[in-house]
This record gives C-alpha cells, structure tokens and sequence, in this order.
C-alpha cells in the first residue's frame, strides 16, 4: 500500500508560497502590453480622424517597446456621444475623440470655437485654436476629471443640407427642421436664424433623416461623405456657418498616473496624426463637392454675408459674449475680429 501523501497545514502552505519568485505568482504573456487602453471615436473608420488615429497607435506602440497598447472603438461602438463622455469622465473609456460643440455640455467654453460665422478661414481657426484662445479651452477642461492630450483635431467647417428646400439665404431657414448635435451653442444659432433645430445624436441621424423627423442636418463634407448622408438629403448648402474640431480626451486620473515618458509620447504622437488629419480633411474637402454632386446632390449658391446681417439684428452675439466670459471673448475677437 502506498504511503498516503503528507497533509500540509496552512502556514506550510504559505510559507512555501512565499519562498516562490515573484514572477511565478505573477506572470503576464510576453506580447502583452503594460498599459492597454480603450480609444473610442463616434466616426465611420473611413473617416481621417480614424485613420490618423490608428497610425499614431502604431508608432505609439512601437516608440514604447510595446507597453502600450490603444485598442480602437469608431463609429460609436461603446455608446453615443454622450454616452462616452460620461465613460471617459468615470474612467471606463480612457481616451475619446470628442466635438468642441458636444463638449460645450459639460465644458461650456469649448463651444466657443462654433460661435457663428466667427471664423472666416483655416487661417483663422488654426492662429486661434493652437494660440491663446485653445490653451484658454484646455485649461477649462482640466478644470474636470477630464484633459486634452493633443492639439485640436479637424472636424471642418459645417454646412446645412436639406431633403427638401434649399438654402441659399437667412431667410430660406425660417422654420426649417434640422438636426443639430446636443450643443447649446449651435441649437441657439439656430433659432437666431429662425429655424426648427432638433438635438439628435450622431449615430441616430441617418434614420431620422429617412424618416424625416428632421428635413436636414448641419455638419462638414467629410462627415455627409462618410456617413453617405448624401443618400437621404438633396442638397448641401455651403454656409461654412462654423468651424467645429475634435478634442481627444482623456481620463485625467489614468493618464496622469502613466509613466511621463509615456504621457510625452501618447501626446506627441497623437499632435503628429493631429496635423496629418488637419492636411487631410483640407485635400478632402476640396474634392468632395465633385464627388457629392456625383452622387446627386446640388450646390445652391449661398450668401453668407445675408446670414451674418441677420445674426447681428438679433442678441446672439451679446447673449453668448455673456456666457463664454470676457476673457474667452477677447481671445475669439482677436482673431474673428469685433462680432455683433
């Protein structure tokens, strides 16, 4: 008969435990990362802002000898906007590539940069949001539990389509139903301009245009493009009404607790495909009104400067000059120069 086996007591137990290498205990796969993060964007992965993410996840794993590593969520896949703000905000999601405007719901002063009719060019948005006005934004923002860690990305200047009539003055807008994100600043600029606005989220656009809960919706070439909004609506009036970027969040307790070697090259690498998206929303933007028009939708001519007389008949400009602050204001108006 086999002598039976030796019944160990519990501190034997855990004295032999404790004499182990600590990497017995504790082990992780070779190719596993130090650092995995979850990256969530509400675009279709075709779009740039996509594309130039993923590139600057390549190299960030590679400049950190793979101890980091950005999985990649597009086109609303962990929630809507909102949704993913309040993920980003409580540390589910680590980073996110958030609208100035929709950030304007939580950091009211983000949606200064889609004041309406502020910037006339890039030249403009670029000398305002990398200069004073942005690093004002940013230091709003880490007011939260929340950060930027790159410069602005493009989402363009946005344009008003339509399934019905089409605009080509302030006037053509009285009572006309259009989709806005949930931004304050854009519902507001709306009903100065006397249409019907309705906030809607992104990923519920497409259907309510098909359905018509709204006739149109406002939003840059790239995105009606991407989103082949072009299927549901007519025409897409070039108003350029305003100019509206992507901030790439993260959580401010998750981040701020990485390496800083770490930090420096997560924000390095995103600023790299940050200026890289910028050149490539430029080049798209000027191919795409062929390439919609292929598609069949019209180009009315548009008078921007009709929009602007009527904005400044109406309080807009005082009401959101209020909001924002005097501080945030006179950085906007060294730039876009005296509004209202």
């Amino acid at each position: 008969m086999a002598n039976p086996r030796p019944v160990l007591s519990r501190r034997a137990v855990l004295a032999r435990a404790a004499a182990l290498p600590l990497f017995s205990i504790v082990t992780r796969p070779a190719d596993a990362a130090e650092f995995d993060l979850k990256y969530a964007t509400g675009q279709d992965p075709a779009h740039p802002v996509n594309v130039r993410a993923k590139e600057a996840f390549a190299r960030i794993r590679e400049a950190t000898s793979g101890r980091v590593n950005i999985r990649h969520f597009p086109a609303n896949q962990l929630g809507s906007d909102t949704d993913l703000l309040a993920q980003v905000r409580n540390g589910s999601v680590e980073l996110f590539n958030l609208s100035s405007l929709v950030l304007a719901t939580f950091v009211p002063v983000s949606g200064i940069t889609s004041v309406g009719f502020a910037f006339k060019n890039y030249d403009d948005v670029w000398k305002a949001m990398d200069g004073d006005l942005g690093n004002h934004i940013r230091a709003e923002i880490a007011k939260r539990p929340i950060l930027t860690v790159s410069k602005i990305w493009d989402n363009g200047f946005r344009h008003i389509t339509s399934s019905t009539r089409e605009i080509k003055s302030a006037a053509d807008l009285k009572g006309f139903k259009v989709r806005v994100p949930a931004a304050p600043s854009l519902t507001s600029l709306f009903k100065a301009l006397e249409a019907a606005p309705s906030p809607i989220n992104f990923n519920e656009v497409y259907t309510a245009l098909q359905t018509k809960v709204v006739e149109g919706q406002e939003n840059p070439l790239a995105i009606i493009s991407t989103a082949r909004l072009y299927e549901v609506q007519k025409s897409c009036s070039l108003t350029g009404h305003v100019w509206d970027g992507y901030w790439v969040l993260a959580n401010k307790r998750i981040f701020q607790r990485l390496p800083e070697d770490i930090q420096q090259i997560i924000s390095r690498e995103l600023d790299r495909s940050a200026n890289d998206q910028r050149a490539d929303i430029a080049k798209l933007s000027s191919n795409l009104i062929a390439d919609l028009k292929g598609k069949g939708i019209s180009f009315p001519k548009v008078s921007q400067d009709d929009f602007r007389e009527h904005l400044a008949r109406t309080p807009f400009y005082a009401e959101w000059k209020a909001k924002y602050g005097a501080t945030a204001w006179e950085l906007l108006e060294q730039v876009s120069g005296k509004l209202g």
